[in-house]
């Protein structure tokens, strides 16, 4: 027996999931039967939940295999053709059991077969089919247009014959897999049915009414689909907001391990084995479970078990009137259509409930009214320049004061009952408060100026051989705003923050987000303002105290970096620097000297060498040895001295260094 089971909840979440309560009445051990696309199955494995809600008990959960329709059908032990299905159905299950009722008689046989007879028909004779039975002990034989029923008596048969039409009928919808829930009690109960299967996303959808004098109205609405094979009439909707965490894991698909291969022993003789001793220890077979369908812990929350009369359906929100219809007028349509919500909150999530049963027929959307509630907030213009360098943004500073949370969404906004924008809003919690732009206020002209420079030196640092001069990098940015407008406006700048720090002569800012600073000024009717927002950042300039010269220590001393006792100090360092750099000349000189005699020599000893034998060339040698002598001596004096500049350098060098690394000084200026 099929016992629908008609969906009576239906909660959607923002991640794709839907959650499906089913209620439905059995009697017995009734078998209730349920279709779901291929696709779902993985989830309704993993979510499924069944209750009998008056007593009884739920036997087994069955549903089809993923074997394709060929080869299940190939595993039947009947196959009917398409065309003559009877005789073709009747000539493959010999021998089994049939109750015919020919005429007003039955007869109860065998099936021997079936044969093809000649039949006279006037002139001709034509081939009809003929049943045989065997009836006891006697061959009987039926004409099969005769036969006004045929029941099976064997059982084995029947069910073969019931599974084969099953599965064909299954083909119809290649996509869908039938599950079977088996149940087993007493008298007529309530059989309960939960899962979790992909869904579309529900959407939210907004309108702002703006009204001179009035508090704005804010209407909101969910847009849900039903992408599903049955309608949803008359069910409980609720939609929740958050992201809980949801995957998919295969459960549809047979699972095998892969086992050890043993193959079996063979010996060459036909002799006795005996098998060696045990240490101890076994191998361990690997077996694929089955695992049974188990509802997540929190896939939606589980309602107790409730009786209640069918509640009526939802009204429709007709909006009437506009400018000039003569009608209503459009606040007073929306104050009077109410909009009930239930809400809570669900851990870190948040539901709406709709407080009135919801009909969605199969592959259709709906707007379903989830919010209509005034909220604080006031019309003012918001100013980015990378947004529009010309003009701010008209927007709606809205906090939100109707205690629910705000799905984001797209929001139309219509004022004094006209179109004038519109905008997205981000999701928002409870008294959260948000600026939301919907259009470009071109009554509002905005104008800047931008300038940077380097301001005074504010301190320095003598330290490790270094002098540093910290100062501020300034920049300024001067907003000029023109309202052309005819009445007083609120305008918010949006100042980028880029690292710098305000300035204390810039102004305090409204309020500061993660990438701007807000500043909020009050613009006349027909006037300009100017802001003026100076940043600041730290910079300095570095010197080097030993490559410092007088020309250096006069200009600090005239900016007042340092005190005379500083300044004293450096021209002292100064004073030995320069005695070091004097001894480092000698030293050079008397290298250039020695390097200049060395060059001598070498010429000196090539013309000794040229010269012949001879009176008058012996005469010229000897003077060439002369000078050799005189120059060897005058090597030696270079290398005395030499070794004697090196060392005072390096003494003088060594008081240098501690003097500049004896500096320490620090002033705020």
């Amino acid at each position: 027996m099929t016992t629908n089971l008609s969906i009576r909840r239906v909660v959607l979440y923002k991640h794709g999931v839907g959650y499906f309560e089913r209620r439905g009445k059995v009697s017995g051990n009734d078998t209730l039967h349920l279709d779901f696309k291929a696709r779902d199955m993985n989830d309704v494995l993993k979510s499924l939940t069944v209750l009998d809600l008056s007593g009884g008990s739920v036997s087994a959960v069955s549903y089809d295999s993923t074997k394709p329709l060929e080869q299940l059908l190939a595993e039947a032990t009947i196959r009917i053709p398409e065309d003559g299905s009877l005789t073709a159905l009747l000539g493959q299950i010999k021998g089994a059991r049939v109750r015919v009722r020919v005429g007003g008689a039955q007869v109860e046989g065998s099936i021997i077969g079936l044969d093809s007879l000649a039949v006279a028909a006037g002139e001709t004779s034509l081939m009809r089919p003929f049943l045989s039975l065997l009836v006891g002990a006697s061959l009987r034989t039926f004409d099969i247009l005769d036969v006004s029923e045929l029941e099976f008596l064997d059982e084995a048969v029947r069910k073969d014959l019931e599974f084969y039409l099953a599965t064909v009928l299954s083909s119809y919808k290649k996509d869908s897999k039938r599950m079977a829930i088996l149940t087993s009690g007493e008298g007529q109960r309530e059989l309960f049915v939960s899962y979790v299967v992909e869904s579309p996303v529900w959407k939210t959808s907004y309108r702002i009414l703006l009204d001179e004098g009035e508090p704005p109205l804010l209407q909101g609405w969910a847009l849900v689909d039903n992408t599903g094979d049955e309608d949803w009439v008359d069910v409980k909707l609720s939609l929740i907001a958050g992201l809980p965490v949801s995957f998919v894991h295969d459960l549809y698909n047979p699972r095998y391990m892969q086992r050890p291969v043993v193959e079996v022993k063979t010996e060459a003789a036909a002799a006795p084995v005996i098998p060696e001793e045990s240490f101890g220890g076994s191998m361990d077979m690997m077996m694929a479970e089955v695992a049974a369908p188990v509802m997540p812990a929190a896939a939606a929350p589980m309602p107790s078990p409730r009786r209640g009369g069918r509640a009526e359906k939802p009204r429709a929100v007709a909006v009437a009137g506009g400018p000039g219809s003569g009608g209503p007028k459009l606040r007073e349509v929306m104050e009077q259509s109410a909009v009930t919500t239930l809400t809570k909150e669900v851990g870190d999530l948040f539901e709406y409930g709709v407080d009135r049963p919801v009909t969605v027929h199969r592959n259709q959307s709906a707007l379903v009214p989830i919010l209509h509630k005034p909220f604080e907030g006031k019309r003012v213009l918001l100013y980015n320049r990378a947004t529009r360098e010309k003009n701010p943004m008209a927007c709606i500073e809205l906090k939100n004061t109707t205690g629910l949370t705000l799905e984001g969404g797209p929001v139309t906004v219509s004022e004094d009952e006209r179109y004038v924008g519109e905008a997205m809003l981000d999701t928002m919690k409870p008294n959260d408060r948000r600026f939301v732009p919907y259009a470009v206020e071109l009554g509002c002209v905005m104008s800047i100026e931008d300038r940077v420079e380097d301001g005074p030196v504010f301190r320095v640092v003598v330290n490790s051989g270094m002098l540093v001069a910290e100062y501020f990098h300034l920049r300024r940015t001067t907003y000029l705003a023109r309202n052309k407008a005819q009445r007083p406006q609120v305008l918010f700048v949006e100042h980028p923050r880029t690292g710098w720090e305000l300035a204390k002569d810039a102004p305090e800012p409204t309020e500061t987000t993660d990438g701007f600073w807000r500043f909020k000024r009050e613009l006349a009717a027909g006037s300009q303002d100017t802001l003026s927002i100076t940043e600041r950042t730290r910079g300095q300039r570095q010197y080097l105290i030993s490559s410092m010269g007088l020309d250096q220590v006069s200009y600090f001393v005239s900016q007042r970096f340092i005190d005379e006792k500083m300044t004293a100090a450096l021209k002292e360092v100064i004073a030995q620097r320069e005695q070091v750099d004097a001894l480092a000349k000698d030293e050079q000189r008397l290298q250039d000297e020695r390097n200049q005699l060395f060059r001598d020599q070498e010429r000196i000893r090539s013309n000794i060498e040229s010269l012949k034998s001879g009176a008058s060339q012996r005469e010229l040698a000897e003077r060439f040895v002369a000078k050799l002598n005189e120059q060897e001596d005058r090597l030696e004096a270079i290398a005395s001295e030499l070794e004697k500049l090196a060392k005072q350098r390096q003494e003088a060098q060594k008081t240098l260094n501690r003097r500049i690394q004896g500096l320490s000084f620090s002033a705020d200026l």
